[in-house]
């Protein structure tokens, strides 16, 4: 039996009783419709449904208790204002049903347009439309189509078909050229595709139409494609949608209505000016859907001057109120203009950094909120190549450049082609000629998007903006055949398998594959282009707000390099020294030969020598990152791999010594080599003779060096120079292991530095959860931490990464297991804890403990923000990352400072 309390909750409220702050209720949707009915502007009347009525009804599968009759109250108090019952079949009150989650998550999931409708009410809605019967019968089709392909899932393609086949009777290929007669055929024709599919008749009852409606769209919630655009978005899965039943308004009463998406700014540039796309004669959805190509909306102001100026009045209103590019969806219904939804418009990478800088500029926020609106993801976009264009490439087509980037790979027509291909590793094009919600697995997998139809507000460009794709949409040049596999344009014809190359910023089609060269926001980070002289509105606004959160910023950035080339790139994009320096590399090539020459050495002197023949060679290494770094601390791994890595395969190398016994060859040399394999062989070697192990094992390797690293600084010094080395010792597990290496090292450090002034740190990787949990000990013999969170995360969670990626995380993925690969992004509840736990630990005993990460996770956004939290000094990741950290330290501080002060 039901509590009162629950039988009390409120679920259902008017948009007048919310506001724009109430998105985990009401929806992002809800929310905003609520607001602009509190700023005075034309919003149809309506309610919405909490995403805690959604959440219920998902946990139990029926509605929650009061639901039904705080939906009945609702809906009676609709009525009332409107004039109109539901369904009447005099004066029809008709409403839309929709989605609208706490995040935009585009045509995922469910609406369904003009509730209400039945054989009765149709011949009420076209008196109430001035005897229109054209536009009452186009609605009921529309209803029948919508409910049927959404809330009873008969296949959308059976409805398509039917549309093309009236189509085809009247001649046209254009919906507007079907008369009141063919639309009430192609109801009756809706209707036996209903009846097939569900084994009963299209529902009559309009209250039966609106609760199987609610539900359907509840259960949008977990669709398939909704769960996969929230897992690609990092979208919680627990959050569920919100419902909102809005009065019906329509645009598809004429040459005088309409229907259209605008923006307040260029969502692809960021540019200023007037965005946006409208379609006479058409409800909403035909926007998004792109089956007809829309026009500009600038063309409205020639079409509807009285409605254009309204509509930029209230853009510029909104605009001002969010602070913020605002999207926004809009009817006109014989001239009088509706606002049906706005929101904080999704935006391109490029977008997204001029826009904060624009609005600095013109007083709306300052730059903490502009380092806030931008993030890592989206410098690492910008950061890609473009395309190299020249005489010989020619454009064979020009669409929308709905979201930049230069992309190239074999056209492919389906989705499921598109996932096929890209799991074999090709690079595809996924051409359409629009896309659907059922299209995001090959969005997803494609490299880009390329369609005949619909525009900079089409669903293919929407999305495509919101996963950083690089999309072309609306090239109606292009001839899309899907059931033959090719699209035929410019007299030329283009099978599945050829490659193609697009350019989302052009909107330019190219056919085979376009060279590419480096973004201008490269050039930036590597010092080739001046900020103060590019004429690029990007870089400008790249550069303004990198530079405020380098100062914003608590944490330092460092790279990890192995070679003076790659200190330098690290350098020029901004790192702060060298996080991880790991010499294991150093041993590789033509110095494979000396590996092998130690591991067959069988007395002391056979190795002694070996050791001093790398140490020359590793002094050199050592004085070139030591001179590119000059004055920056730079932190060298002592080796870590076991040696094995450096030797043949056991099973290869005992092949080729039984085929060349079997020749009678002399073979001496490789039995030795077979010998010392096998003698070195390990079951699982990642957890074997490796790291600080090997150091204790093999006499003279760390020590070795430890004089190579030694000597090399206090030669860049002697030089003129600065050398800050900092010695880490690899896999510790206990302070004993670190105070035998710490003790011969410090000796050696001693002999060669003497009176130069070099001063070197000994410290350590925690990178084994024992070292984690120990922390406190083994601060007591480290001068620094450098958290290996590859092998800290391999170790905690007990699976290799070379092993598991491929075999069972794609399944974990999709069960919801991981949101995220724990190697992409630090598992904190786990993994973040020994690092929090070696944090707090190693600083209690020794205060000035310096606290660095040099795994992956060092340049992963997410991860960086963590650290930030913990109290780490710096993080480490490759050169390329560098500006992605450095922008997502600045964040991580102003957001501190930002919630400390609320």
């Amino acid at each position: 039996m039901a509590t009162q309390e629950t039988v009390d909750h409120k679920y259902v409220y008017d948009f007048a009783e919310g506001n724009k702050d109430l998105k985990d209720l009401l929806g992002g949707k809800g929310a905003n419709l609520a607001e602009m009915t509190n700023l005075g502007l034309p919003v149809p009347p309506g309610f919405t449904i909490t995403t805690e009525a959604c959440q219920a009804y998902l946990a139990t599968g029926r509605e929650p208790d009061g639901l039904a009759g705080q939906i009945e109250a609702h809906l009676e108090s609709l009525e009332r204002g409107m004039g109109r019952r539901l369904g009447d079949p005099h004066d029809p009150l008709l409403v839309s049903v929709r989605s609208g989650a706490k995040f935009s998550m585009p045509g995922m999931m469910e609406t369904v347009l003009n509730v209400g409708l039945n054989d009765r009410s149709v011949v009420g809605l076209a008196a109430q439309a001035g005897g229109n019967e054209r536009f009452a019968w186009d609605s009921y089709r529309r209803l029948i189509q919508m409910f049927g392909k959404t809330v009873c899932e008969v296949p959308g393609e059976e409805f398509e078909h039917a549309l093309d086949e009236a189509k085809r009777a009247r001649g046209t290929t254009n919906d507007l050229d079907l008369d009141a007669d063919d639309l009430r055929g192609l109801v009756d024709a809706y209707k036996k595709i209903f009846l097939k599919h569900t084994g009963r008749d299209f529902p009559q009852e309009p209250r039966e139409q609106l609760d199987l409606a609610i539900r359907a769209v509840f259960e949008s919630w977990n669709a398939e494609r909704a769960v996969l655009y929230r897992r690609q978005e990092r979208i919680p899965a627990d959050l569920g949608t919100a419902v909102n039943v809005v009065a019906m308004v329509f645009g598809n009463l004429g040459p005088d209505s309409g229907t259209g998406v605008a923006f307040t700014r260029d969502p692809a540039s960021g540019a200023q000016g007037i965005y946006g796309d409208y379609l006479a004669n058409a409800q909403g959805e035909d926007v998004v859907a792109g089956i007809r190509n829309t026009v500009p909306l600038q063309e409205l102001e020639r079409l509807d001057k009285r409605s254009y100026d309204e509509l930029l009045g209230i853009m510029a209103r909104l605009e001002g109120h969010y602070r913020d590019l605002c999207d926004i969806e809009f009817t006109i219904e014989r001239g009088k203009l509706w606002m049906l939804q706005t929101r904080v418009g999704k935006r391109t990478a490029a977008a997204a950094f001029v826009i904060a800088g624009q609005l600095v500029d013109e007083g709306l926020i300052d730059l903490d909120e502009a380092l806030h609106r931008v993030n890592g993801a989206q410098l690492a976009q910008l950061m890609f190549p473009r395309f190299q264009l020249d005489h010989d490439f020619e454009p064979v087509a020009k669409g929308v450049g709905a979201s930049p980037g230069a992309a190239s790979g074999k056209v492919v027509f389906t989705s499921a082609r598109a996932v096929e291909l890209a799991a074999e590793g090709e690079a595809v094009i996924l051409v359409r000629r629009e896309t659907n919600p059922d299209d995001l697995n090959g969005m997803i997998a494609a490299q880009g998007i390329l369609t005949s139809r619909g525009g900079k507000t089409s669903h293919a460009a929407v999305v495509a903006r919101g996963m950083g794709k690089t999309c072309v949409s609306g090239a109606d040049e292009i001839d899309v055949n899907v059931p033959a596999k090719r699209f035929s344009v410019a007299g030329q014809t283009v099978n599945e398998g050829d490659v193609v190359s697009i350019d989302g910023t052009t909107g330019k089609v190219y056919l085979g594959e376009v060279p590419v060269m480096p973004s201008e926001v490269v050039r930036y980070f590597e010092g080739t282009l001046d900020p103060d002289e590019a004429d690029d509105a990007l870089v400008k606004a790249v550069h303004r707000i990198m530079t405020h959160a380098d100062a914003a910023r608590r944490l330092a950035v460092r790279a990890n390099a192995d070679t003076g080339e790659d200190a330098a790139r690290a350098r020029r994009f901004g790192a702060q020294g060298i996080g991880l320096c790991r010499t294991e590399h150093m041993f590789l090539g033509d110095r494979r030969e000396l590996v092998e020459r130690l591991i067959l050495a069988r007395t002391d002197t056979e190795r002694s020598d070996v050791l001093a023949a790398l140490l020359p060679l590793q002094r050199d290494d050592f004085v070139e990152i030591f001179r590119e770094m000059d004055g920056l601390p730079v932190t060298v791994r002592l080796i870590d791999p076991p040696l094995h890595e450096f030797l043949p395969p056991l099973e290869q190398l005992a092949v080729d010594v039984a085929v060349a016994q079997e020749r009678g060859e002399d073979v001496a040399k490789e039995e030795a080599l077979l010998a010392a394999v096998r003698r070195m062989h390990e079951e699982n070697p990642m957890l074997g003779l490796r790291g600080v192990r090997l150091g204790l094992v093999i006499p003279g390797l760390f020590a070795m060096q430890v004089r190579a690293i030694a000597e090399a600084a206090v030669r860049v010094t002697r030089e003129g120079g600065s050398a800050c080395p900092e010695i880490m010792v690899p896999l510790v597990g206990a302070v004993q292991e670190l105070e035998t290496v710490r003790a011969e090292a410090e000796k050696i450090i001693a002999e060669v530095v003497g009176d130069s002034g070099v001063e070197v740190l000994i410290g350590t990787m925690i990178e084994v959860p024992r070292a984690a949990l120990t922390a406190g000990q083994i601060a007591e013999a480290a001068q620094f931490f450098s958290f290996g969170t590859n092998d800290l995360t391999q170790m905690g969670w007990g699976f290799s990464r070379d092993d598991v990626e491929g075999a069972f995380f794609w399944r974990y993925l999709e069960l919801g297991i991981f949101g995220i690969s724990p190697f992409e992004s630090i598992d904190r509840d786990g993994v973040g804890r020994l690092v929090r736990i070696a944090a707090e630990e190693g600083r209690a005993a020794r205060p000035e403990l310096k606290l660095g990460v040099c795994g992956e996770h060092g340049g992963d956004p997410e991860s960086v923000h963590f650290f930030h939290s913990v109290g780490l000094d710096y993080v480490s990741c490759s050169p390329f990352r560098v500006p992605v950290a450095r922008l997502e330290a600045g964040r991580a501080a102003v957001e501190t400072v930002g919630s400390d002060s609320r």
